[in-house]
């Protein structure tokens, strides 16, 4: 039975990346050896939206990974503190809060704090 997902991210400064996840971000890791973290994430889960020609980011084959919290404003604050760079402002896209911040490797990830409600079940 499939228990999790594994997410990835592929960058030119990986060991900056790893740093980063490490130290601003705060998640907690197994060190698998050479250089390697492999990074415990809280909490997931996994969307699955139409795709639209017409939108770069949501063409068919294409995936995102974001970043979901409980209280936006306090987590923009918090990180931004640690030096975090963020993109956009706060704004409502409907399923939530929405920003974007940037991470090395001209890595930029979408933050929100979802309007809905996660089911506690699984």
């Amino acid at each position: 039975m499939i228990r999790g997902v594994h997410t990835m991210f592929y960058s030119s400064a990986a060991d900056e990346l790893r740093t980063f996840i490490r130290e601003k971000l705060g998640w907690p890791f197994t060190d698998v050896g050479g250089g390697w973290l492999i990074f415990e994430a809280p909490s997931a889960d996994l969307g699955v939206h139409p795709s639209d020609e017409n939108q770069p980011h949501a063409r068919a084959g294409t995936h995102a990974i974001s970043f979901f919290c409980d209280e936006i404003e306090t987590t923009v604050a918090d990180l931004a503190a640690k030096g975090v760079e963020f993109t956009a402002p706060i704004e409502d896209h409907g399923f939530g809060l929405v920003t974007y911040f940037k991470m090395p490797g001209d890595v930029t990830v979408q933050l929100y704090q979802p309007h809905y409600t996660k089911n506690p079940g699984w």
